[in-house]
């Protein structure tokens, strides 16, 4: 569940959110306006106001202030066969950033997002296991560095920190080979604390897989679909949940906690998906064959190690996520299953083509078509996701009134 510490204000629109006052109602109009845009990418007034319900003066007015913000900018005139021609109105990028942290169980990544969604700037933090002191160092540091790589105009338009954490890191001290005393102090730790006042800016926190998802449903390919299974394979997998278009984050904030879904362990018992399909095992399998693991964690372009290994892994693997994703399609009639994670692209495609092989071979009579997608964002989902959390904490409708066009 995000939750929100620290200092707020949005940038650009009022501070105001959704209110009975005509201030109130106004901010909320502008989000409307803002997530409409997002959706489409641009979009001419006289279709916002279409889709909308808002009048034409209403929009008119908000595009009006919302380009004078910064926020939007104007397109190219589109020339049509009847009437005047239309000029659309899209996202400006530089209208606002997201600083983003992501703390994984092998590395942590810190980005600049932009208010479209692009990597503006990054740094990356690997360890044998995360440590509080060494990621408040790691992430003061690089929140520094890339605040100050900023002109003061664009730095001014920041508008918070979003920590992407994986739950109860403290955990998983056997997985990961660590000392379980070094763990255990996470649970005292309040990095969120450290960073909002040392930077004087809101800082948000979210599951790390739940954020991913946030990002492949805001900036990816996710869009595509209204409502889909989201599988990330990262030191452990971990999934999202997306329904009606939204990311439905459950009860308390860990919907679609995936790796706790029991799986055939092919030995005739049973065991948690998190001892299947997760990329701490390749690891381990790389150490056996005399292979240098610490690869895996050092680049996002290439896995370097026997082909057999990663081979294994990536088939044992997906026998397992398809299995995960047809017994959660028994319980929600989900459209698609998106598979992401950290790894190089083209391990991704072999991954995902894989899981389509498992699926074909597994019986799914009573079950509904399920289309089989890649994830878009790949190693840096989880920080981004982190990142988009204060652009969409201060820019987006509720989740409610993320509408579809009422014509269709």
């Amino acid at each position: 569940m995000t939750a929100l510490i620290g200092t707020d204000g949005p940038i650009g629109i009022r501070a105001e959110s959704r209110g009975t006052n005509q201030i109130g109602v106004r901010a909320y109009n502008e989000r409307l306006v803002l997530s409409l845009i997002r959706r489409h990418g641009q979009i001419a007034k006289a279709e916002i106001a279409r889709l909308t319900g808002l009048s034409a003066q209403t929009v008119s007015v908000i595009v009006k202030q919302l380009e004078a913000d910064g926020l939007l900018k104007r397109e190219k005139k589109v020339r049509g066969r009847i009437g005047q021609p239309s000029i659309p109105f899209s996202l400006d990028p530089d209208g606002a950033f997201g600083i983003g942290l992501k703390i994984g169980r092998r590395s942590a990544d810190v980005v600049l997002l932009d208010f479209v969604g692009e990597v503006r700037a990054s740094r990356r933090l690997t360890y044998r296991f995360p440590t509080p002191a060494a990621l408040e160092a790691f992430a003061t540091e690089s929140v520094a560095a890339l605040l100050d790589s900023l002109p003061p105009e664009s730095r001014a338009r920041v508008g918070g920190i979003g920590i992407a954490q994986p739950f109860e890191i403290w955990s998983w001290a056997e997985e990961t080979g660590a000392p379980a005393a070094e763990l255990d102090a996470w649970r005292a730790a309040d990095l969120s604390a450290t960073l909002a006042a040392g930077f004087d800016v809101s800082v948000y926190a979210c599951n790390d897989i739940t954020a991913a998802c946030g990002a492949e449903l805001v900036f990816g390919d996710g869009a595509k679909y209204q409502d889909y299974l989201y599988l990330y394979v990262g030191a452990f997998i971990g999934g999202g949940v997306v329904l009606g278009g939204a990311l439905f984050p459950g009860r308390t904030g860990n919907a679609g906690a995936l790796g706790s879904l029991l799986v055939p362990d092919g030995k005739g018992g049973a065991v948690q998906l998190i001892r299947r399909a997760s990329l701490y095992l390749l690891e381990a399998a790389l150490g056996d064959a005399g292979a240098d693991p610490d690869g895996l964690w050092r680049s996002t372009e290439v896995w370097q190690g026997p082909r057999p290994v990663i081979d294994a892994w990536l088939e044992s693997t997906a026998e397992a996520l398809a299995i995960a994703i047809v017994s959660a399609s028994a319980v929600i009639d989900f459209e698609a299953a998106i598979i992401d994670g950290a790894m190089p692209e083209t391990e991704r495609q072999r991954l995902v083509e894989a899981v389509g092989r498992a699926l074909a071979k597994l019986d799914r009579q009573g079950l509904g078509p399920l289309a089989l997608a890649e994830g878009s964002l790949g190693s840096f989902a989880r920080a981004m996701g982190g990142a988009a959390l204060p652009l969409l904490a201060k820019f987006t409708a509720d989740r409610e009134v993320l509408f579809k066009d009422p014509s269709t």
